[in-house]
C-alpha cells in the first residue's frame, strides 16, 4: 500500500528533447559562472591560369582571389548550458580575373579586380543541450545579431578605357547556427556550425568614377542549409 502510494506521488518525467536532457555538473565546463572564449579562422583561395574555363557566355582566361576571416569571441555562462558573450572581427575579399562574354557577338573582354575589407562585431546566446550522458559532445545553437562595415574598391579595364568603383555600408545580420561541440581535451573543444536562418540587410554607398554616386538597400532572408559554409572554432572553457 505503501509503494503504490509512492509511485503515485512520484512526478511524471517532461516529454520532448528539452524535457529529456541531463543536468549539468558543478565541475563541468557549460557550469554557470564558466567563461569561454576562442578563435576562429576562414580561408577560401582560388586560383585557375592553366586553361581557359568555357562559361555559358564566354570563357574566364585568368582567375585568382581569397576570402579570408578572422574573429575572436568571448562569453559568460549566466545558468548552466547557457552563455551570453561577444565576437569581433575582421574580413577581407580580393578578386582578378581575366574574362570574355559574348565573343563571337560582341567580343566583350575585360580585365577587373575586386578588393574589400569589413569589421564586425556580433553578440550572440549560446545554449548547450547535453542530449548525452556524456561531457565528451554537446549539441548547441547560437543565436546572433551581426553588425559589419565594410569598404571596397573595384576596378575594370577593357583595353581602352578604366573604370573605378567605390563603395562602403553597413550590413545587419541576424542568424540562428546549430552546432556540434566536441571536447578535445578537459577544457578545450572543437565546434562546428551551420547556418540556419539568416535575416540579413544592407545599406550601401556606391561612388563610379568619383563622379556617379548612388545608394542601395536591401533585404534578404534565408531559410537554407549551406553545408558548404561550415564554421570551425576551437573553444576553451575556464
Amino acid at each position: 500500500m505503501l509503494a503504490s502510494h509512492i509511485f503515485a506521488d512520484a512526478p511524471a518525467k517532461k516529454g520532448g528533447l528539452l524535457g529529456s536532457l541531463f543536468a549539468v555538473e558543478q565541475d563541468e565546463a557549460i557550469h554557470q559562472g564558466n567563461v569561454l572564449t576562442g578563435a576562429t579562422l576562414f580561408l577560401l583561395q582560388v586560383n585557375s591560369d592553366d586553361d581557359a574555363l568555357n562559361i555559358i557566355f564566354g570563357d574566364i582566361y585568368k582567375a585568382e582571389g581569397y576570402t579570408f576571416t578572422a574573429e575572436a569571441f568571448g562569453g559568460y555562462f549566466v545558468r548552466d548550458a547557457m552563455a551570453v558573450g561577444l565576437r569581433a572581427g575582421y574580413s577581407r575579399t580580393y578578386v582578378d580575373v581575366d574574362y570574355s562574354i559574348l565573343e563571337d557577338l560582341a567580343d566583350i573582354k575585360e580585365h577587373r579586380k575586386y578588393v574589400s575589407n569589413g569589421f564586425f562585431v556580433q553578440p550572440f546566446l549560446k545554449n548547450y543541450l547535453k542530449v548525452f550522458d556524456s561531457r565528451t559532445i554537446y549539441f548547441f545553437n547560437e543565436t546572433s545579431l551581426t553588425a559589419e562595415y565594410s569598404y571596397g574598391i573595384s576596378q575594370s579595364d577593357d583595353g581602352e578605357d578604366i573604370s573605378k568603383t567605390r563603395n562602403h555600408g553597413w550590413t545587419f545580420k541576424f542568424g540562428i547556427n546549430p552546432g556540434l561541440c566536441i571536447m578535445v581535451l578537459d577544457r578545450l573543444a572543437f565546434e562546428t556550425s551551420v547556418g540556419l536562418l539568416g535575416l540579413n540587410s544592407s545599406w550601401l554607398v556606391v561612388e563610379e568614377n568619383g563622379e556617379t554616386r548612388s545608394e542601395v538597400s536591401y533585404n534578404i532572408v534565408n531559410f537554407k542549409i549551406n553545408l558548404l559554409a561550415l564554421d570551425f572554432s576551437l573553444v576553451y572553457f575556464f
